[in-house]
């Protein structure tokens, strides 16, 4: 499975000095966990309030914050039910199961009260042995539901606390089966959905205990709940950066047909958890992006972008969609095809994205657009004479500076060609030329006064292309006019090489001694 990871440039657009590092930034920009994506541990790991039979008895405190005394009370009341649990699962007279449910109840109530349960005082107390105790087969469904439940708040822990569930994870996975109940099955899947969220060790150590084919049936039924969970518990599981994980789970029998039909339904806490899950197919696994592409996961997704206003929803689908359309040349060239109705629908939901007032979906779809505008002429001139210039050209401007660099990559790739070689990029001098007489060279320039290396590095370029490429031998003029040589000059002595090299070599070019002689 080496090959199929997507470290490997999935595509080279362009051998210019703008699109070149478009693969390299797919894989990067895809795996990357940011919070702006809502993927920071509150998304990785979820505290059970409610349990999976959507019951809650647990009064939920508006405020969460706990003074001192409080938490000491809480550690001690959990302490206390711990040593209780002790007492009734060696307790074998009558009455013995309902005593150790009312116990277990005890315990899941003080774990659920906080969003900081006492899971240290749980863990000292000697809590994981006696929850392992109460999942052993045989055992009444209220039990077993009760003893995940804990669980599931412990793995929300810390990253030591959460680790202390490792003698838990067989019988956790064995109850993912079909011989669970539902309830049950959901409340291990949320269990194990936190394990994995921990990190990669975890993860693989779930995996190496066979979680992910029962996780994956589980995502077949259309019952919603249950699907939810065990979505988001295997985007946890395949996030990688091992791209085996999410090869394993796109080659299981129905987990595509299941996929399709979940981003069909209305329900768009569903729609979310399924795409999460696309992301990280999409993102690590080439084997699974082919699979993706040839099905109908792209037109789904573009309407799911059309008609949706969930930020929730909105973020990953765009996530999965610029995955997939950076996944390799096939995509760009015969899925999207100019003209075609699906082309057409992802350039306008793009330009609604760009249109949008949150940043996370104008960075996004910027990103999305940059792979796109790397591919054939045909592609640079569907985006050029789009909706989307106009938008791009005043983030270029206004938005933040993250937002920015993704927009410079689409416009510097708007205006070179693609090109086998290894040299300077053909120019499609209209578009320079039209983009540079719309204002855009301050915001490159700009980007070369830029700390950010990579965003150095595209400003020089595009101030390459100007200065070559804008007709009849205006570029220099239009780049001093910027304060541009000021901007290279930032350079000369510069502590990378790269960027200091070709600073100097464009000032030494194109201003050198004999330049404004003529006038």
């Amino acid at each position: 499975m080496a090959d199929d990871s997507s470290t490997s440039h999935r595509r080279d657009p362009i051998k210019s000095s703008v699109g070149n590092v478009a693969a390299q930034r797919r894989r990067q920009n895809a795996v990357t966990v940011g919070k702006e994506r809502r993927e920071s541990l509150v998304r990785a790991k979820r505290l059970c309030r409610v349990g999976a039979t959507g019951d809650g008895d647990v009064p939920v405190e508006e405020n969460d914050m706990i003074t001192d005394e409080a938490g000491f009370l809480l550690d001690t009341q959990t302490s206390s039910a711990v040593e209780e649990l002790k007492s009734a699962v060696a307790y074998q007279g009558k009455g013995a199961m309902q005593k150790r449910v009312n116990t277990l109840r005890q315990l899941r109530r003080l774990l659920s009260k906080s969003e900081f349960p006492p899971v240290e005082a749980a863990l000292k107390a000697g809590a994981i042995p006696l929850l392992v105790q109460c999942l052993s087969f045989g055992s009444p469904d209220e039990q077993l539901l009760e003893a995940a439940w804990c669980l599931t708040n412990i793995a929300a822990g810390k990253p030591e606390e959460t680790k202390a569930l490792m003698p838990a994870l067989p019988l956790l996975i064995a109850h993912l089966g079909e011989k669970s109940s539902l309830p049950v099955a959901e409340q291990c899947a949320w269990a194990l959905g936190n394990v994995a969220g921990e990190g990669e060790e975890l993860r693989n150590v779930l995996l190496s205990q066979g979680a992910l084919p029962p996780l994956a049936r589980m995502m077949l039924p259309n019952k919603g709940s249950t699907v939810r969970t065990a979505a988001w518990a295997l985007s946890n599981l395949i996030k990688g950066p091992d791209p085996k994980a999410a090869t394993e789970l796109i080659k299981v029998d129905g987990v595509l047909d299941a996929i399709l039909r979940h981003l069909r339904k209305v329900d768009e806490e569903l729609a979310t958890e399924v795409a999460w899950v696309v992301v990280y197919l999409s993102a690590l696994s080439n084997f699974a992006t082919g699979v993706l592409v040839k099905s109908d996961v792209l037109q789904l997704l573009v309407e799911r972008l059309a008609t949706s206003n969930s930020l929730q929803l909105l973020i990953p689908v765009l996530r999965s969609l610029g995955n997939l359309v950076a996944a390799d040349s096939h995509t760009i060239s015969t899925v999207l095809v100019p003209g075609h109705e699906i082309t057409d629908g992802v350039i306008k939901v793009l330009v609604k994205c760009l249109k949008s007032d949150h940043r996370v979906l104008k960075k996004e779809a910027s990103w999305v657009l940059s792979n796109i505008a790397a591919g054939s002429i045909e592609h640079k001139q569907l985006i050029y004479s789009s909706e989307a210039v106009p938008l791009l050209l005043r983030l270029l401007s206004t938005a933040p500076f993250d937002i920015r660099k993704e927009v410079a990559y689409v416009l510097g790739n708007l205006c070179v060609a693609p090109t086998a070689g290894e040299g300077k990029p053909n120019l499609i001098e209209e578009h320079l030329a039209s983009l540079v007489q719309r204002g855009c060279l301050s915001g490159f320039i700009d980007l070369v006064r830029s700390a950010d290396i990579e965003a150095a590095r595209l400003g020089l370029q595009f101030t390459e292309l100007v200065l070559r490429g804008v007709p009849n031998g205006d570029g220099p003029k239009l780049v001093e006019q910027e304060d541009g040589i000021d901007a290279m000059e930032i350079y000369q002595f510069h502590e990378n090489e790269d960027l200091r090299n070709m600073a100097n070599g464009l000032v030494d070019k194109y201003f050198g001694e004999d330049y404004g002689i003529d006038e």
